[in-house]
């Protein structure tokens, strides 16, 4: 008896503990029912949140719908000359065209080309938010809201960013969205899109942000932060709000990928906190300048100058006669901090210097030939961007195999053709193989190698000594200049290279 006894004791004390767990575990997984769990706080409302913990929607666009307009874009072109075709035309037939503006000889006819985008309403009083190519070059502006059609005007707009604002004349005070802060965004938070994709009003689409950072070259590079998404965005969309679940703005959604499903990209809301003061007041934007060209740090380079970390951005060109230049600041410096901000890498350089007006002082601090020191600079204005420069292939020279490079000496017909000045020195690449290091590291023909390690070139022997002399391992550090005759500006660059 006494044996059977302990055996119930132990089956009771089993039963108890696996009821126990299993408390525990339905608690910890929200199944216990409300009413059962005396001592559990009250569940807390979270508004677009449904109560299996996935995003409810419908509501969040209820509330911010009323805000996202569309735009209607109209500019007005003369006729064509009689006897052409319009390549458009050839392949999908008569475009949809309106009445012409003023209907009298065929030589006085204007047609009318359309175009569409998005937009939200940022304020009560009727202020727009858009991209800059949604209204660049229009004649005429429509704005619709709620069913109805409002005539837009143009208050302010900003190439750099592709941002533009527009104003229209409600009869009252208007619904607006609250600009969140882009910069607390997180890969793979939940996020919806708002807009008029071909020419849809009022469409959904909803997804995660995929990356943030991404700078893809279609407008100017410096200024290029964008936020990707695989939230469907479409011809149309371009304006239109990217929104939180808070149903703050976060992006303004911009360009997709015509080569992929389900990438689109979105100027981050902060870019246009940024720009907004001037563009109300002035109508465009004025940025601090230090005239040089920057570069991130990556692990090759860094070691080349005795650096153990990637951090800092790395002047490559100090252009002459400018703020930086005027400062003494020289190519090769990295810049670690601006004012006592660090800079981690060229965004945080960049973002920090536009934001200051012309005329303002900063402080940097720059890491030169393994010291610090600093450099007071007065910022300039920041011109507007301007076009890459091409440069073409040149025969003959000299040659390394094991860089895949070719290359000749500077000559005064070769100064002449590509207009340089006579202070550039170094070698003129002519040729760089596909498989070469430095065709990784972006040199291509009519490139000028300038330094090796730091120690000018002026020509095929004093550069092929200074490959020669670095030993087997070590880093090549080539500092490579490019030239555009038209602007009369270098652009430069270091590309590093393990000597093998």
């Amino acid at each position: 008896m006494s044996q059977l006894a302990g055996r119930n004791v132990q089956v009771v004390v089993l039963v108890v503990a696996a009821v126990a767990f299993g408390m525990v575990l339905a608690g910890g997984l929200g199944w216990t029912p409300a009413g059962l769990a005396d001592d559990a706080p009250a569940p807390q409302a979270v508004q677009g949140v449904t109560a299996a913990g996935l995003p409810g929607f419908a509501d969040l666009a209820d509330a911010v719908g009323p805000a996202v307009v569309s735009i209607r874009a109209d500019t007005f072109r003369a006729a064509p000359e009689r006897g052409t075709v319009d390549p458009f035309e050839f392949f999908f037939g008569p475009r949809r065209r309106g009445e012409p503006e003023e209907p009298q000889t065929p030589e006085q006819e204007r047609f009318r080309d359309r175009s569409g985008g998005s937009g939200f309403v940022i304020s009560p009083d009727g202020l727009v938010a858009t991209n800059n190519h949604v209204v660049e070059g229009a004649d005429r502006l429509t704005v619709t809201l709620d069913g109805r059609e409002y005539p837009a005007e143009v208050k302010g707009t900003d190439p750099e960013t592709d941002l533009a604002i527009v104003q229209i004349q409600a009869e009252g005070p208007l619904k607006y969205l609250k600009l969140g802060d882009s910069d607390r965004l997180r890969v793979g938070d939940w996020m919806m899109v708002i807009g008029s994709p071909l020419g849809l009003e009022q469409s959904v689409s909803v997804g995660v942000v995929s990356a943030k950072g991404r700078s893809l070259g279609v407008i100017d590079s410096s200024f290029e932060n964008f936020i990707q998404t695989d939230a469907a965005i479409n011809f149309g969309n371009s304006g239109g709000p990217l929104v939180n679940l808070s149903g703050e703005v976060v992006g303004i959604a911009t360009l997709i990928n015509f080569g992929a499903e389900n990438i689109g990209f979105a100027v981050p809301v902060n870019t246009l906190k940024s720009v907004l003061p001037q563009l109300r007041e002035s109508g465009h934007v004025t940025r601090g300048f230090l005239g040089v060209a920057i570069g991130n740090l990556d692990w090759p380079t860094a070691q080349s100058f005795g650096r153990d970390t990637t951090d800092g951005a790395l002047v490559q060109t100090v252009n002459e006669g400018e703020p930086a230049d005027r400062a003494g600041l020289r190519h090769g410096d990295i810049v670690v901090a601006v004012d006592e901000v660090t800079v981690e890498d060229t965004r945080d350089l960049i973002d920090y210097v536009a934001a200051q007006r012309p005329g303002t002082e900063v402080t940097l601090r720059v890491w030169r030939d393994g010291k610090m020191v600093e450099k007071a600079v007065t910022l300039g204005e920041r011109p507007a961007a301007g076009g890459a420069p091409v440069a073409p292939d040149q025969p003959g020279g000299g040659g390394i195999d094991w860089l895949g490079l070719r290359y000749q000496n500077l000559t005064p017909p070769l100064r002449e053709t590509h207009g340089l000045p006579e202070s550039a020195q170094g070698v003129w690449v002519t040729r760089v193989e596909p498989d070469s290091p430095l065709a990784d590291e972006g040199v291509q023909p009519g490139d000028l190698v300038a330094e090796v390690n730091g120690r000018p070139v002026s020509g095929i022997d004093e550069f092929e000594a200074a490959v020669e002399e670095a030993a087997a391992g070590s880093f090549l550090r080539f500092y490579v200049q490019r030239f555009d005759p038209g602007s009369g500006r270098w652009t430069s660059f270091f590309a590093p290279v393990r000597k093998p």
